[in-house]
């Protein structure tokens, strides 16, 4: 995705624009005309702007919840053009960490050489022909992050990147730029991080977002001019996609960005995609996958977003801000400042979704 120069204003005349300055045709008309409605919520927070200005740089967030403490909980954020940032709820950087051109990022808990720890995993693009993995260790006291280790991941360009906590450990999904998917177990047991490539997944076309319903074993990836598709997650799983939505100009359009799961322990919840083309987000009910809604985040105290690349969700209490859950979104255009990411209140969401 190119730079990135519409105002907050426009981002909130995005129908105006794109009838003045896209259409030509009574067809188009129309198509807008039929975008399905996206009732507007607003931020209750955001970050610190990143330090790479007048440039697209901000990416993707990766939210942790503590669980004893949620109020304390953290959030980690993509500058693709430096590093990663370690936001609090207030939206203040409490670290940055000079990781290079890292591009999507997650994170989980799990075992660290035999120690309970916070994984954090980002999409290594520093090397267009040669694909990385920048693994990462989470401290929650100190809100700082400690390199793990820099592993190689095969050829192509690093792009978005998703982890699951499957049955049998940590797996991790690299989208390469092509729609290439490649599924690794990480193996943080031995003296040293290592990456085990269980398969190759493939989309036709540039890919970037993705996310796992680990619950369901469901893999959902962005193909970013086409549509939404879901894959069997389970590394012995099918390898044929479903096409869970298209880029129709109406619940979704072009480009297919973000996605995210928020998921309840019944493994009920929900599935929220980035549609970057009309700066709005489109939501599916899981586990039936049926489409419940979209919205927008408008105009406040905050400001609104536009041109989203990633977001990230959970639910839980972070709170008395975020009492039933987190949504975090990258914000395109964060003017007059450099971009940064919107924190959103989940109740605000929720309340415009179908039942």
């Amino acid at each position: 995705m190119g730079t990135k120069v519409r105002s907050q204003a426009a981002a909130m005349l995005v129908p105006l624009t794109l009838l003045g300055a896209c259409v030509s045709t009574p067809a188009d008309w129309d198509t807008v005309a039929r975008r399905t409605p996206a009732p507007v919520v607003v931020a209750r927070g955001e970050t610190a702007a990143v330090a790479t200005i007048a440039a697209d740089a901000a990416d993707d967030p990766a939210i942790w919840r503590n669980a004893a403490a949620p109020a304390a909980s953290l959030i980690v954020g993509t500058d693709k053009k430096a590093g990663l940032h370690v936001y609090d709820l207030q939206g203040a950087e409490r670290a940055f960490l000079d990781a290079g051109l890292v591009n999507n990022v997650d994170l989980t808990e799990t075992m660290i050489a035999g120690s309970p720890g916070i994984l954090v995993v980002a999409s290594d693009r520093s090397d267009p022909l040669a694909a990385h993995l920048a693994l990462f260790r989470l401290d929650p006291a100190r809100a700082t992050l400690h390199r793990l280790a820099r592993l190689a991941a095969g050829p192509g360009e690093a792009y978005g990147l998703c982890l699951a906590a499957l049955s049998d450990g940590v797996d991790a999904f690299l989208v390469l730029k092509d729609g290439t998917i490649r599924q690794f177990t990480v193996d943080l047991g031995g003296a040293a991080p290592a990456l085990r490539l269980r398969r190759t997944l493939r989309l036709a076309t540039q890919s970037e977002g993705c996310a796992v319903d680990p619950i369901n074993a469901r893999l959902y990836v962005a193909e970013e001019n086409v549509g939404l598709w879901r894959f069997d997650a389970r590394p012995d799983g099918s390898a044929t996609p479903v096409r869970i939505a298209a880029v129709d100009g109406r619940r979704l359009v072009a480009d297919v960005e973000g996605v995210a799961v928020a998921l309840d322990e019944r493994g009920q919840g929900h599935l929220i995609v980035s549609s970057q083309g009309d700066n709005a987000y489109a939501v599916f009910a899981l586990p039936d996958e049926r489409f419940v809604g979209r919205f927008r985040i408008g105009a406040g105290r905050y400001g609104a977003t536009s041109e989203t690349d990633g977001i990230d969700v959970r639910l839980g209490d972070f709170g008395p801000d975020y009492p039933d859950g987190l949504f975090v979104a990258q914000d395109g255009d964060n003017a007059p400042n450099a971009q940064n990411f919107k924190l959103v209140d989940w109740r605000s969401i929720r309340a415009t979704l179908e039942p």
